[in-house]
């Protein structure tokens, strides 16, 4: 077996094909097309395979209820954004800490009260938001490019007040007892409903 055997086979659907025909068996090797060299395929041959395997997967359902079958595909506007691929990646695996500095400092500016309240000591508190400041001012100071850093550098004494009393509060209502649930009322054992 010295060639590939798809060549092979080939060979023979043409033997084949033309012995019912009525015409006798091509000589081999009198194709008016040049030979490819010994085990490459042809980009025809390439493209039977590729069209074979897609319409064996469709008839296996492999290509059945994929995500967002049957739906119009979003954001096709008028617009031509070539990165909107990563837009959309950034968007559906929600990964954070990558863009500009200046728009990952107003989306951590818009979840400032959040993050000092997963904290729990206020030296933690003091020490996040100097970090936030420093970064702030790092940003502006920059000329990169890009757009313009409108976040406001924020007050350390004001926002550990703000952690305080929002702290105070949450331990104020975890501490309330729970008002006891309504109780039932029973019924007869032989009345209808």
């Amino acid at each position: 077996m010295s060639e590939d055997p798809r060549l092979e086979a080939a060979r023979y659907r043409i033997a084949q094909e033309a012995r019912t025909s009525g015409e006798g068996a091509p000589a081999v090797g009198a194709t008016d097309a040049p030979a490819p060299a010994h085990g490459t395929p042809t980009a025809h041959d390439r493209a039977m395979y590729v069209e074979t395997a897609i319409q064996q997967a469709i008839r296996r359902g492999d290509f059945d209820d994929l995500p967002g079958a049957g739906k119009p595909l979003e954001d096709l506007g008028d617009l031509h954004d070539p990165d909107w691929w990563i837009r959309r990646k950034i968007q559906n695996e929600r990964l954070t800490g990558l863009g500009p500095a200046a728009l990952m400092l107003r989306t951590e500016d818009a979840e400032f009260a959040q993050t000092l309240d997963a904290l729990t000591r206020e030296a933690d508190v003091r020490a996040h938001v100097d970090d936030f400041n420093r970064r702030v001012v790092e940003a502006r100071r920059q000329l990169q490019g890009g757009p313009p850093v409108v976040t406001a550098t924020r007050d350390v004494d004001g926002e550990v007040a703000a952690w305080h009393d929002r702290r105070r509060q949450r331990l104020a209502a975890a501490s309330t007892p729970p008002s006891p649930p309504e109780p039932r009322r029973r019924r007869g054992l032989f009345r209808r409903r």
